[in-house]
């Protein structure tokens, strides 16, 4: 059966938007590297994005959903608790310390293997027998993981900033079994703002923002071989890679199935590489380009097939319809 012209030109916009929303999402990295090597700690620097997400998502979610959309949140609130806990303030803290002792490209490639994680979760933690093409794809992501890191010669990257990389990818993978859970339960804006609120109120407890050198944002600082004043790239993160992105990305979910979502999603750890290409000189060495083609050959295809599992295999939820987790990012 072939599509209408109405359903084709929904898939088209639908695959437009979710381009958008990688490429902007993958531009975060290296303008929260400008930010810390202006004076902010990773966790300031993710503070001020997420606050500043928040400052514009709250009031969003009260002029689009008013009232109705804050006793939705109520509903699933510990969910949402946990959500911005980990798929927000953990997953973007955990990413910017891993950007600021390592390429970007290779932190992102570490988070992304977050659906691997998903898999190991579902095998190990919920007992579910999960399809082989899954257990091959963990397989086929972990030899990528090895070229990355270069194991043959001893670990050649920062030790905190592998170790931070891969919790992010465990913040990554709980944030997908958390939008699993809370599709069709919770409206993706009022989750989105009540997960950064979350985030927000996190990150002010621990990451001192009374020493954030605010002085950054009016100096002109460094991005490569470029500068700019420091507001700029602080206008970036919150408005363009963070609430631009979302909304790119929840138009694409109302818009894609979600097999085209997850393939579309790894245009962000693409996009991350080559922004810190252009904007930083960033470059990956050869072993690292082929593991991290491996790399995300081997975390979509977990991904993927997990997808397959059926809806009474999976954690229950209050929603029959398949998720669409891979264009939620955990990397907002």
């Amino acid at each position: 059966m072939h599509a209408t012209p109405d359903a084709a030109r929904t898939k088209s916009i639908g695959l437009g938007f979710a381009l958008f929303s990688a490429l902007t999402f993958g531009g975060s990295g290296p303008f929260a590297k400008a930010l810390i090597g202006a004076g902010f700690s990773p966790e300031q620097a993710a503070w001020l994005r997420i606050l500043g997400s928040a400052v514009v998502l709250v009031p969003l979610v009260l002029i689009l959903r008013g009232r109705a959309g804050v006793l939705a949140a109520r509903k699933s609130w510990p969910q949402l608790v946990l959500y911005g806990l980990t798929g927000i303030a953990g997953c973007q803290t955990l990413f910017f310390i891993a950007a600021s002792r390592l390429p970007v490209g290779v932190a992102i490639l570490l988070e992304f293997t977050g659906p691997v994680l998903v898999v190991g979760w579902l095998k190990f933690g919920r007992k579910v027998a999960v399809p082989r093409a899954a257990a091959l794809g963990v397989a086929i992501a972990l030899v990528g993981l090895a070229t990355v890191v270069e194991v043959w010669s001893g670990l050649q990257l920062d030790l905190l900033g592998l170790l931070a990389g891969l919790a992010a990818a465990a913040c990554q993978a709980t944030y997908f079994i958390l939008i699993d859970k809370l599709t069709g339960v919770a409206d993706p804006l009022v989750m989105t703002a009540a997960g950064s609120v979350v985030g927000a109120i996190l990150l002010t407890a621990i990451s001192a923002p009374w020493a954030v050198p605010w002085h950054s944002l009016t100096d002109t600082i460094a991005i490569g071989h470029r500068s700019a004043p420091g507001w700029i790239f602080a206008a970036w993160l919150i408005i363009v890679s963070t609430v631009v992105a979302y909304l790119a990305g929840a138009a694409a979910v109302q818009r894609l199935s979600a097999a085209i979502g997850g393939a579309v999603a790894y245009v962000e750890v693409v996009a991350a590489s080559l922004f810190a290409w252009i904007l930083l000189g960033e470059t990956l060495k050869t072993n690292q380009i082929i593991g991290g083609v491996i790399v995300l050959l081997g975390a979509f295809v977990a991904q993927s097939s997990v997808g397959k599992v059926t809806p009474g295999e999976l954690p229950a939820t209050s929603d029959p319809e398949p998720s669409e987790p891979a264009l939620h990012r955990a990397t907002l």
